[in-house]
């Protein structure tokens, strides 16, 4: 070994130490930042409950001050080991000193670079996780572009080539030659490292294997909160779903579907087992242990019987799925994430996010999933290139496969990756929602602003960024399609698109999904089944509902229907035929989790939400609603049934209840109550609304919550035996 050998390792030896110190230092500073401003995500909980689980916060701490001290570090030592590149060639000698002070610029240098690029691609991600005003950041964003920070990469990239080529070739001339290979293998473990940790590859078409007579496969894309009206042809002012209007031109398109409960967990309980939230058990977002194991049969695992395989893929929306026993073959998503232990580890928000800038990538998925799953961080494009990798996984199968693919692109706070939230946006605007709606940076800021009236919101900006997030699915969606085609799969893959609920922009006092069942835009939801074997465009008009969509994918697949299924198949209305009859389609609030504007004096009400909640289970931390509150929350459920052009409210009162009768053609916006004017369609519509009630005895409480054991129970009526009601009755 080579005197300049010998020196230069010694040198990048003690810079090691110097790099470690430099991560410790910063991995400190900013867990002492966060201790001091203390925040976590995820709803207010009991102060015992949370004293339970203080080793718990304290090992969630010191997991994710680890990785800010790895990644700190490894930045650090990236700098050192320049610095002594660029010894080696000026020919000077190793300064500590000088050493922790490029360390040092080193992770703030590489940090501002990660701030930056994420700043303009994704500042969704910045928001979630800053204590911080946004509008301290326009100024930098206003200089921002791809373009420059392409240069700026590239420049980078430029002379750290051209400095390890110039320090190889010098350490080579001076015969050291040890030091020559170490510097060329840093570099190289810097790029795999690198490389590794950020790959985001699309997959190569898949092979499927020929087989003649095979069943089709299923494909279910859905987007969280995703409003009926802002599809192709519903008169909305903007054209946003170009592809989704390819796509419904050769399948059918639903424009009046209903979802059960607008809330992501009974939504798509209901969609998957076609069964009414009474009868499967799952009434709203918060669940027991017990809950999630579903009483009855789901898609995938009638479809696996079938000799189908079955896979879901989704991110920080999806996790409501996770928790139930759907029997999915293959999961791609995130943990529950109403879950005690699942929201201590995702920290408090200056640690968070400096993590977040490092982590929106395959290391932040495989290593910090509670960071990378972040509430209100968009991954639509993470979503859809997992999808697409999971049609080449299945697509390799012998079987046919059922695959559910389910994001967050239109979910609040409606925050979107460049360029998608300034599609729509006006680019003078300099509000706080910019790139996201205000207030809504985490999921509990979501649960106290929904008491908020409309003044408090730039409204006009908030649906800007929504109407980005519908197009960004829209695009989303095309590549998956593009996908199929190229795989050779489409002609013999049944696609859905759906949503789980949509949204409303205070059209009823209020804003939200789940809290009015007077307004039709939370309830109602968008629906395109395209099946290549069909091929023909529908448009259909008749109401529908979400639990319908089971049985129609059962005998599209050519299986029968189970009889624990409520709804009915829809595939006449798919090739042309009428059902001969119309369909009753009910819908239920979910828990309130504050005092809504314009909710009546004297309706049926319970504690606000932190007060409602518990872990029973404390092991496994989920979240639930305390027991001796679940019969007097399903009975303030406010509830609604639609036949026809016809819809009834209705409103629990402490002494009554209030109903109104709106029809749909006319009123779209439900502004106008004719139940007196149309009292005999009123009491019909009650009477459905009833039998349906009363399949459920904790549901059909009139009167005081007291009462609910005075309920009798009544013998559920077929689900498809109503009576038809249509047209418009004037």
């Amino acid at each position: 070994m080579s005197p300049l050998d010998t020196a230069v390792l010694t040198s990048l030896a003690r810079g090691t130490g110097i790099a470690l110190l430099v991560g410790a230092v910063t991995a400190v500073v900013l867990l002492l930042k966060s201790t001091l401003d203390f925040t976590r995500t995820g709803p207010e909980m009991a102060e015992e409950v949370l004293t339970h689980y203080r080793l718990y916060l304290v090992y969630s701490l010191a997991r994710l001050a680890a990785f800010a001290f790895a990644i700190s570090a490894f930045m650090a030592f990236a700098g050192i080991a320049a610095y002594v590149a660029w010894l080696v060639l000026l020919g000077a000698p190793y300064r500590p000193g000088l050493a922790l002070v490029v360390g040092i610029l080193a992770v703030l240098a590489l940090t501002a670079r990660q701030f930056a690029r994420t700043l303009l691609f994704s500042p969704g991600v910045i928001a979630a996780s800053s204590l911080y005003s946004m509008t301290h950041f326009y100024s930098v964003w206003r200089r921002l572009t791809p373009r420059r920070l392409r240069l700026a990469d590239r420049a980078l990239l430029i002379a750290a080539g051209a400095g390890l080529a110039a320090t190889v070739l010098v350490l080579a001339l001076g015969g050291a030659w040890i030091a020559a290979a170490v510097f060329l293998a840093l570099a190289a473990a810097c790029l795999v490292v690198f490389r590794q940790a950020t790959r985001s590859e699309e997959p190569s078409p898949a092979a499927p294997r020929p087989r003649s007579q095979r069943p089709p496969n299923i494909v279910l894309i859905g987007s969280d909160t995703l409003r009926a009206d802002r599809l192709f042809g519903a008169g909305y002012r903007r054209e946003l779903t170009p592809n989704l209007a390819r796509l419904a031109r050769r399948g059918a398109q639903f424009t009046d579907c209903y979802v059960p409960c607008a809330r992501t967990a009974p939504s798509l309980v209901s969609m998957l087992t076609g069964t009414w939230p009474h009868l499967h058990g799952v009434r709203d977002t918060f669940v027991t242990p017990e809950q999630t194991h579903l009483r009855v049969k789901s898609l995938p695992q009638l479809l696996k019987v079938a000799g189908y395989r079955s896979a879901i893929v989704g991110d920080w929306a999806a996790s409501d799925a996770e928790k139930f026993n759907f029997g999915f073959d293959l999961h791609d998503l995130p943990a529950d994430q109403w879950n005690i232990k699942f929201l201590l580890r995702q920290g408090p928000k200056d640690l968070r996010l400096f993590l977040s800038l490092f982590t929106q990538n395959a290391f932040g998925k495989a290593w910090l999933p509670e960071v990378y799953y972040l509430g209100g961080i968009p991954l639509t494009e993470e979503v859809g290139r997992d999808t697409r990798h999971m049609i080449r996984a299945l697509a390799e199968d012998d079987a046919p496969f059922f695959l559910m693919s389910f994001m967050a692109t239109t979910h609040p706070p409606f925050t979107s990756k460049y360029p998608y939230y300034s599609l729509y946006s006006d680019p003078a605007y300099c509000g706080e929602s910019k790139f996201i709606m205000a207030k809504l940076r985490d999921p509990w800021e979501i649960i106290r602003a929904q008491a908020e009236p409309k003044s408090k919101f730039d409204l006009e900006q908030v649906i800007d960024l929504y109407d980005g997030c519908v197009r960004n699915f829209d695009d989303e969606v095309q590549r998956i399609l593009e996908y199929l085609e190229a795989s050779k799969l489409s002609d013999n893959t049944i696609v859905v698109v759906f949503s789980d609920h949509g949204f409303e922009f205070f059209e009823h006092e209020t804003w939200g999904q789940g809290n009015s069942a007077i307004g039709d835009f939370s309830a109602r939801v968008p629906i395109i089944i395209a099946d290549p074997r069909i091929g023909q465009a529908q448009r259909v008009t008749q109401v529908v509902r979400t639990v319908d969509i089971a049985p129609t994918l059962l005998e599209l697949a050519g299986l029968a229907k189970p009889e624990s299924m409520q709804g009915i198949s829809l595939a006449p209305l798919l090739r042309g035929e009428p059902l001969g009859h119309d369909l009753p389609a009910f819908n239920e609030t979910g828990v309130w989790l504050t005092d809504l504007p314009g909710t009546p004096v004297q309706h049926l009400r319970y504690p606000h939400l932190p007060e409602l909640l518990e872990i029973a289970d404390k092991q496994a931390g989920m979240i639930s609603l305390k027991q001796k509150y679940v019969d007097v929350v399903i009975a303030a459920k406010d509830r609604m049934v639609r036949v026809g052009d016809w819809k009834l409210t209705y409103q629990p009162l402490v002494d009554g209840a209030i109903y109104r009768l709106f029809n749909i053609r006319d009123d779209p916006g439900c502004l106008r109550n004719v139940i007196e004017q149309y009292q005999d369609v009123g009491e019909r519509l009650k009477s459905l609304l009833d039998r349906w009630m009363d399949e459920d005895p904790k549901s059909a409480r009139r009167g005081s919550p007291a009462s609910v054991a005075s309920r009798r129970p009544v013998a559920p009526p077929p689900i498809d035996g109503f009576p038809a009601i249509s047209g418009k009755l004037s």
